[in-house]
């Protein structure tokens, strides 16, 4: 294993946000850096950190790079260190807490405390796909998910956009067991890693009633979730630019009436997406808090009379890596 390395940053709430969304900040680099924004100390929102993890020994003038986009650090020197070796990410996440969200229970499998009575537990560890659980987004989405079969909704076919780990995936047949599932991600890694938390989790895989299909796709540019549709449920646990692109086929992928749960938005991104989707036949019903990250439920009206098609690539600009599900 190749040596790894951690060089953090302090910046503000708004660099950091602003670095870390920007998609084409390292398009030119085959291996480039991944960066992880936090808050280290609640009582100072404004503190922010980021931290640049390097496989191999960071190179000078790419350090200065990102620091130049930190302008409120200053003079001060980012701090550089070299990680022991292990995998970095499984290392950055293991104080993550356990989430509890609706009847789900979310853990890694190094957790060796009780597990709620009555809770549906999932075993998701860190690995080289964001998706453990422990986002806000994440913890809404399921929120979402158990109170609409709580209150009732039946759903027979269901797409998760943006898979990540599969986890959300996974929470839906669990809670309609009798549904036909697809579940995709742009990126081909974050598609293994949903297979083998799959295995762990006892969820089948493939086409039939009670199973999850996993497929790799941009946005819903495959044949098998254009062939599979039309969904009385999709799920979308993104960021706000792909929800906003792919308004158009996620509309033309759901039936009328049909519901669909986006995530992975800021709160002050949630009117340009509602816009988005208002243009494409889908009403806002219902935002569940998550602080800074709202969930928000839509309904497709249903059409009466003629109306001009919509046209839909399915494509995202969204690269692979960018999740909304951590």
């Amino acid at each position: 294993m190749s040596s790894s390395w951690k060089v953090t940053f302090t910046c503000t709430r708004a660099e950091a946000e602003a670095l870390t969304g920007a998609d084409d900040f390292f398009a030119e680099l085959d291996a480039p850096p991944t960066l992880i924004a936090q808050e280290p100390d609640e009582t100072r929102p404004d503190a922010w950190e980021v931290s640049a993890y390097f496989e191999g020994k960071p190179d000078p003038a790419l350090v200065k790079r990102i620091h130049t986009e930190l302008p409120s650090s200053g003079s001060k020197p980012p701090h550089i260190e070299q990680l022991p070796d292990t995998d970095w990410v499984v290392l950055s996440q293991q104080g993550l807490d356990p989430v509890s969200a609706g009847r789900f229970f979310v853990h890694a499998s190094h957790y060796d405390g009780p597990v709620p009575a009555e809770a549906k537990a999932f075993v998701i560890d860190a690995s080289l796909a964001f998706g453990t659980g422990g986002h806000a987004t994440t913890a809404g989405c399921l929120t979402m998910l158990d109170q609409l079969a709580r209150s009732g909704q039946r759903f027979a076919h269901i797409a998760d956009i943006g898979t990540g780990t599969g986890l959300l995936a996974f929470a839906a047949r669990h809670l309609w067991p009798r549904a036909r599932i697809i579940a995709s991600d742009i990126d081909p890694i974050s598609i293994r890693v949903a297979a083998e938390n799959a295995r762990i989790n006892h969820v089948a895989l493939g086409h039939a009633v009670g199973h999850v299909e996993l497929v790799t796709a941009s946005g819903t540019d495959h044949a098998r979730i254009r062939r599979r549709a039309p969904y009385d449920l999709v799920i979308a646990n993104i960021l706000a630019g792909p929800l906003i692109e792919l308004a158009p086929a996620f509309s033309a992928l759901l039936a009328d009436g049909g519901t669909l749960i986006l995530a992975g938005l800021l709160d002050r991104q949630a009117v340009a997406v509602k816009q988005a989707y208002d243009m494409v036949s889908l009403r806002l019903v219902e935002t569940q808090p998550g602080g800074d990250w709202p969930c928000l439920r839509l309904i497709k009206r249903p059409r009466h009379g003629w109306r001009r098609p919509i046209r839909a690539s399915g494509r995202t600009s969204q690269g692979p890596g960018d999740f909304g599900t951590w």
